[in-house]
């Protein structure tokens, strides 16, 4: 008997009995589990009982209003919920590569606006039989568990994770409009900047973005505590570009960012490094491409990680940063 319960144990777990563990361990609830999984309460009764046979140990404890995670629960919960993620992960993949070739792209939503999205059509030119998903979200994903190709991410260097490959670094220095330049206040030396509107970002003063503030650019160049004429703030860094390409203001731009708009004269840099070398305040964070490790091996996705690396050359020669 001792050896039948032994081989009995031993044998592999149905996987849809892991399914229906999982949904009632993460609802504590069977009928919330069973509408989730469109099963009957009893369905889901019974794979658990089964799992608990296979299993050998109870891995609820059933009261009469609720349900309890035994020791024995939640520790498989712990290797379900790595398991299944990744398992789903790798079954997109099979079949997303059965078809079309295609990348899945991750960033925040400013690096897609304005870096990414108006180069991509250069990508489509040369590559018309890849299909490019872009997922934009301030969210950072897990390569490991997604079905995401390539991930570009803003951080500082040691904050980023082996492997990642560098795209460019990060300043901030004041730009205009040429029209503004032109028709506005002068804007010979940093004191002249307070008769005009400044342009920043809202959530710039918290702390971890404090290096994109105009307050810390002020000080840096001997205006502590000055006040400008006007202040313009916006949610998103494409917003304030934007504000500042129709006149609006000054804004405190990130040179990568509107590397476009500095090409074609859109915007001016409105104090020469030369000539004021605080006028470029050097960030901590820089961008970096990660590509995840189920996709690394496939043609498209590489083409797509050596397209983002040959741009953001062209980006550095642009704003002047050296490799």
């Amino acid at each position: 008997m001792l050896h039948s319960q032994t081989h009995l144990r031993s044998r592999p777990v149905q996987a849809g009995h892991l399914r229906a563990f999982e949904a009632v361990a993460r609802h504590l609830n069977f009928r919330l589990a069973a509408e989730e999984m469109a099963l009957t309460q009893s369905a889901v009764s019974r794979q658990i009982q089964a799992l608990e046979e296979d299993v050998g140990v109870p891995l609820f404890l059933r009261h009469t209003r609720a349900v309890e995670l035994t020791e024995a629960g939640t520790q498989l919960l712990t290797a379900v919920g790595q398991a299944l993620p990744r398992i789903d992960a790798a079954v997109r993949h099979i079949r997303q590569n059965a078809g079309r070739r295609h990348v899945s792209v991750t960033t925040f939503a400013s690096f897609a606006s304005m870096w990414l999205i108006p180069k991509l059509e250069a990508f489509q030119r040369e590559h018309p039989d890849i299909d490019i998903r872009i997922e934009a979200s301030d969210s950072a994903v897990d390569l490991e568990v997604t079905d995401i190709d390539v991930a570009v991410r803003y951080a500082p260097a040691d904050r980023m994770l082996p492997g990642a490959s560098r795209l460019f670094g990060e300043s901030v220095t004041p730009m205009a409009s040429p029209w503004l330049l032109k028709s506005g206040p002068r804007l010979k030396t940093p004191a002249d900047l307070l008769a005009h509107t400044l342009i920043e970002a809202a959530d710039a003063y918290t702390p971890h973005l404090a290096w994109l503030t105009w307050r810390r650019w002020l000080d840096a160049n001997g205006l502590e505590l000055a006040q400008p004429k006007r202040w313009l703030s916006f949610n998103y860094a494409y917003q304030m570009v934007q504000a500042a390409l129709s006149g609006q203001g000054v804004v405190l731009a990130r040179p990568p960012l509107v590397a476009e708009s500095l090409a074609r004269g859109e915007l001016v840099e409105v104090f020469a490094p030369d000539a004021y070398p605080q006028a470029r305040l050097v960030s901590p964070m820089a961008y970096w491409v990660l590509v995840s490790p189920h996709s690394g091996q496939r043609a498209e996705v590489r083409a797509f990680a050596d397209w983002l690396a040959a741009q953001a050359v062209a980006t550095r020669a642009v704003t002047g940063e050296r490799a």
